[in-house]
């Protein structure tokens, strides 16, 4: 064996040896994980309680970066263009799976440019009607809306949004004719409901359910797969509507090829925080339950909000702002 052949191996071996105690040692500086977010709300909230406690854990700082515009997709290419050391994490939610079904030309794709981690948790909407509405449960609802004579019309925070897609799924598995009206946020649509300016919305339990207490708006159901721990008199809509499921989520990824000791070590941590008493409790107070998937379980599930996004989006012809 030449000499230029023995170099080649010995200067591979160190390179192999470098990366394998860089990864033994990870984290060896901090991390920063990435917030599609302004500061203050849900998304920044969360990402801050599990920051705090990682960088308990790692003896390491654990940044937030708030990076709230263009619906997420700002953070989601900082996020896959970052080098796969560990060192650039993103706190996904749900908008990053529904961005790709609306728009084919995003700069990335959102699971295979990704590395999953952990799917933290999942989060039903809540379907709500003003108290006027002469509907007082979801057998009423059902009926109500394939037989309604005149103008429907349904609310949601705005065009792409969660509550925009479940009304639009609504539609394709009843055959209920209705408007969408896009508001720029939550609160405004809410506000417009409770001034009965239109019929019904799939809202976040969270922000819904002070409304519902104060007798402003009206709960008819939750768009989980089965009833809620949390909410076990509120139906599913798939108990009359069987297939109807419409789950906000929240997850941890990192860019494409992270090293498999590094996606290890990440999901062992984030299942530890997940599963401490007071952020349990914290999550489901929220109206979200804790989920603690395996990088591949969450990878699958990514895989399948996107198709079914994807098809919903394709038949209703919904479309960003």
């Amino acid at each position: 064996m030449s000499r230029v052949f023995c170099l080649f191996f010995v200067l591979l071996g160190l390179a192999v040896g470098a990366q394998a105690l860089a990864q033994q040692d990870y984290p060896s500086r901090p991390i920063r994980l990435i917030t599609p977010a302004a500061q203050g709300g849900t998304t920044d909230l969360l990402a801050r309680v599990f920051g705090a406690r990682l960088a308990e854990v790692f003896k390491q700082q654990v940044v937030v970066d708030n990076r709230a515009s263009a619906s997420g997709v700002i953070a989601g290419e900082l996020t896959a263009n970052a080098p796969p050391d560990g060192y650039t994490l993103l706190l996904a939610y749900h908008q990053h799976t529904i961005n790709a079904a609306l728009n084919p030309n995003l700069p990335y794709h959102p699971v295979t440019s990704f590395t999953p981690i952990t799917q933290l948790t999942s989060a039903a909407l809540m379907l709500v009607v003003n108290p006027a509405t002469p509907v007082r449960n979801l057998e009423e609802f059902l009926s109500w809306t394939r037989n309604y004579a005149g103008p429907l019309n349904y609310g949601s925070a705005g065009n792409g949004s969660g509550g925009h897609l479940a009304g639009e799924l609504y539609k394709l598995m009843t055959g209920v004719k209705a408007e969408h009206i896009p508001y720029k946020g939550s609160g405004p649509a809410m506000m417009d409901l409770v001034a009965g300016q239109y019929h019904y919305n799939f809202a976040g339990i969270q922000g819904a359910q002070t409304l519902v207490r104060s007798g402003k708006l009206r709960a008819l159901a939750v768009t989980a797969p089965r009833r809620l721990a949390a909410l076990p008199d509120l139906p599913a809509v798939a108990e009359m509507l069987p297939g109807f499921e419409v789950v906000g989520w929240y997850g941890v990824i990192g860019p494409a090829n992270l090293p498999g000791p590094i996606v290890t070590r990440l999901h062992e941590e984030l299942v530890k925080v997940l599963n401490q008493p007071e952020v349990r409790e914290r999550i489901v107070a929220d109206g979200s339950e804790p989920i603690g998937s395996t990088p591949g379980e969450f990878r699958q599930f990514m895989l399948a909000d996107l198709a079914k996004w994807a098809k919903v989006v394709k038949q209703s012809g919904a479309k960003l702002d």
